[in-house]
């Protein structure tokens, strides 16, 4: 079975890396957990247009938890392991691990991070869009 692209219209060229992006995407998105917000944050006076991912991580601690950038993915990974020496009665919170992914626009930059009271919230900067406009000479053959 073949894939129809969904960006193959002719007047969109050179988007073959965004279509493999949105199918990053959508792969990543299948499990909702752990749960999570994106907000925007206003612009100040010394802060540029921020964005805030906010994770429900109750019961990690700060060990536990990884926040790297690969390739224009920011990649959050949560790892818990279980502790034999517990019997539990009933098991309702699960020691369990994820990996949530967010796809970064080209120029997106990660300011902070911070874990309070069972939340992690993460702060992306971002970019300024530069507008270019460069004229052509059309050169005249023959």
């Amino acid at each position: 079975m073949s894939r129809v692209p969904s960006l193959s219209s002719p007047f969109l060229l050179g988007f073959d890396e965004i279509e493999r992006a949105l199918d990053r995407v959508a792969k990543a998105t299948s499990d909702g957990y752990p749960p999570y917000n994106i907000e925007r944050l206003p612009r100040t006076d010394s802060e540029p247009d921020r964005l805030r991912i906010t994770l429900a991580v109750a019961g990690f601690t700060r060990d536990q938890l990884e926040i790297t950038v690969e390739e224009n993915q920011l990649v959050i990974r949560g790892r818990q392991s279980d502790d034999k020496t517990r019997h539990f009665l009933h098991r309702g919170i699960a020691a369990r691990q994820f990996q949530r992914t967010f796809l970064l626009a080209d120029g997106m930059e990660v300011l902070s991070a911070d874990l309070s009271n069972g939340l992690l919230s993460v702060d992306l900067a971002r970019p300024e869009p530069e507008r270019i406009i460069r004229k052509i000479d059309i050169q005249a053959r023959g």
